[in-house]
């Protein structure tokens, strides 16, 4: 059936819409750049009550696959694409894309000027839109508590390795947490609101995960947080590296349209090497709040010069603003692990609670 995307600016576009409820389905709109990766977009918890719009003309040429989930359900409020294929082709496909969609009862549409609508979101920034039959503007209210909606409700152990890693969950990907099992690490999955179990725990390092919306929102955690960061080694990714900056007294900005895909270049300050990364955020650190930090810049967006990583002068703490679990993109950055896995290793590192 003939629908319609409308945005908050007054926008309004027509396309073939599948959705089951009658009333208009509202959330922030963002553009995804990745020719691939849809499967992973859409169960990131990163991506919470969000309609993405997929720059790529045509998605879904390879299925959805069993193996690829990021998460256990879609995420997204919402998608908007010009094609989406009815054929697909990959040895490990299970259902077609519009099939994963409908299952999940997820409205989307299709026929859509992606082009356009990204030139609009360009223009005027992230902003709320909805999908619906009729053309009708969606409110334009502030999306909040996304973290809460995809932060787990108690602990999760794995693996079993020599070195213990707590990690922080704030939205926290299952690649993030394959990469450190690949490691060989015992892993302990802590949500955010129960940090005080850490105290109980024998733990080699500290990584503070990805999640969605602001990370101001989490204003109330960041004393627990300075204290165990600055105890033991740790590694913030996305949300996880803007927090780092806000315990320790920097600050964080909102992007006009943020920075979503698969092919974003970022350059190593101690290196001066530039590798593409994956990306997906709102936020970003503001650097001249990061005086008497003890943090520095250690990688930089090569398209718009904000900060893309920090690096503590004194203590074996790094993050990044990028996803070295690289899912969905190459695998440029996986590197960041390894490094976080020598900085636990230093002989004579004493653990958080002997």
């Amino acid at each position: 059936m003939t629908g319609y995307l409308c945005l908050e600016n007054g926008s309004i576009f027509k396309g073939e819409v599948m959705m089951d409820e009658e009333d208009p389905v509202q959330g922030e709109i963002v553009f995804f750049t990745g020719m691939t990766g849809y499967q992973e977009v859409l169960t990131d918890p990163s991506y919470k009550d969000q309609i993405v719009v997929f720059t790529y003309p045509l998605i879904g040429q390879y299925g959805v696959n069993e193996d690829d989930f990021e998460s256990g359900q879609p995420q997204v409020k919402g998608v908007i694409m010009l094609g989406s294929a009815d054929l697909f082709s990959h040895y490990q496909a299970a259902s077609s894309l519009k099939d994963y969609l409908q299952k999940w009862k997820i409205p989307f549409m299709t026929g859509v000027d992606t082009r356009q609508v990204v030139k609009e979101i360009r223009h005027e920034g992230s902003q709320n839109a909805c999908i619906s039959y009729t053309d009708v503007l969606p409110e334009k209210e502030t999306l909040t508590g996304q973290i809460e909606k995809v932060a787990a409700s108690g602990l999760r152990q794995l693996g079993s390795g020599s070195k213990h890693i707590a990690v922080i969950d704030f939205g926290v990907k299952k690649s993030i947490v394959s990469c450190l099992l690949e490691m060989d690490c015992l892993v302990t999955v802590i949500p955010y609101h129960q940090l005080a179990q850490l105290n109980q725990m024998n733990v080699d390092g500290l990584v503070l995960s990805n999640g969605p919306g602001d990370p101001k929102e989490m204003m109330r955690f960041l004393p627990q947080l300075k204290e165990k960061i600055l105890q033991m080694p740790t590694l913030g990714i996305c949300l996880g590296h803007q927090l780092i900056a806000l315990a320790l007294g920097g600050e964080t900005n909102r992007l006009l349209f943020g920075h979503r895909g698969a092919n974003h270049p970022v350059m190593d300050n101690e290196t001066g090497e530039v590798f593409i990364t994956s990306q997906n955020h709102n936020y970003v650190v503001n650097g001249a709040s990061l005086i008497g930090t003890g943090l520095e810049p250690r990688f930089m967006n090569v398209n718009d010069g904000s900060i893309e990583g920090l690096q503590h002068n004194s203590k074996p703490i790094l993050s990044v603003q990028f996803h070295p679990e690289a899912r969905p993109g190459p695998e440029d950055a996986s590197w960041i692990f390894q490094q976080f896995y020598q900085s636990i290793k230093q002989p004579g590192r004493e653990k958080m609670y002997a």
